[in-house]
Formats: structure tokens, sequence, C-alpha cells
């Protein structure tokens, strides 16, 4: 069998990671800050990072045995991640959507939506409704297609919504609808 059809043999069994979840209908939609940044790290990783990687890993292909030269083991293999990390950002971006939440219609609750609402313990959240690739908890960012948003997409400030989680329904009241510059 000809080299071309074989594998390179992954010695630390190595799995690949699960593919990301599809958005609905395939869209992906950002903010025009996520898309910067998807842009900023795909630049990153095809001008600076991977350029670093292949000097190493050309380095430590000539200084002989391959077999037991870390340089060059762990070098392939982070050139993997980062091939695999550039196909995933260039997939990403071809298909991105770029929404300016300071175009959408004040008042409603729609994508780039930075939403004050409350629970029905009383305990007051600020959530804004952003991209897949955008999501951060730890700064109360939310995928538009996490359940939470689902429910508070198109309410209007005073209404109540109805939010199915596995404890059971919950009954969101919306505070306050924003539309800030998400950076």
């Amino acid at each position: 069998m000809s080299k071309a059809f074989t594998r390179e043999s992954d010695e630390d069994g190595e799995e690949l990671p699960a593919s990301e979840p599809a958005t609905p209908l395939g869209k992906n939609y950002l903010t025009p800050a996520g898309y910067a940044r998807l842009r900023r790290e795909l630049k990153d990783l095809v001008e600076v990072e991977r350029p670093e990687v292949v000097r190493t890993v050309s380095w430590a292909a000539a200084n002989g045995d391959r077999s037991e030269n870390g340089d060059y083991i762990y070098g392939k293999r982070r050139l993997r991640e980062i091939d695999r990390r550039i196909r995933y950002l260039m997939k990403r971006l071809e298909v991105a959507e770029v929404v300016d939440p300071l175009g959408q219609e004040p008042g409603q609750v729609f994508f780039g939506a930075t939403v004050t609402y409350c629970d029905q313990a009383g305990a007051r959240h600020t959530i804004s409704i952003v991209g897949t690739d955008e999501v951060d908890p730890a700064r109360g960012r939310v995928s538009w297609v996490s359940p939470v948003a689902k429910a508070l997409l198109r309410s209007r400030e005073g209404e109540t919504v109805t939010l199915r989680t596995p404890a059971g329904i919950q009954e969101l009241e919306v505070i306050e609808i924003r539309y800030d510059p998400l950076l």
C-alpha cells in the first residue's frame, strides 16, 4: 500500500474532539466584536503560531532519530491541533452573519440584546445574547440558541416569559432591554 494512504500513528492514543453542535439552519450569528476576535485568532494562528511550530518541527526533524525526539513528536501534535483549529475557524467565518446590536429595534429582545430579568425567586440576572462562538458565562454572555435566550427572544420590557428547565417551568419577568456595544 502506498504511504499516501496510511495514517500517521498517534502513539499517545489522542482522540479527535467531538464536532461542535450545529446551530439551527447552519447560521453563525456574530456580533462585530466576536467576528473581529475570530479573525484575529485565525490570523495569529496562520501568521505567527503555525510558522513558529513548523520551524521547530523542521529543526527537530533535522536532528535525526524522530522516534524519541520530543520536540518533533509534540511539535507534530501541536501542528495538527493548530491546523484543526484553523479549519474550524475558516468554516465558522465562512458562514458568519455579523449582526450589529446597535441596529436592533429598541424595546424588544433580539440578537445582541443585554437583558435584565427577574426569576421566580426574585433574583435579578443580566445576560447578553450573543453567537455560539462568543459564549462566556463569566461575563453573562449566552448563546442565542440557549434555552434562556430562546425564551427571552421577541419579548418586551414588563412581559413575563416561560422557561422550560429540567427542574420544571419557570417564569421570568423582563425588567430592562438594552443594546450596548459588546466588546
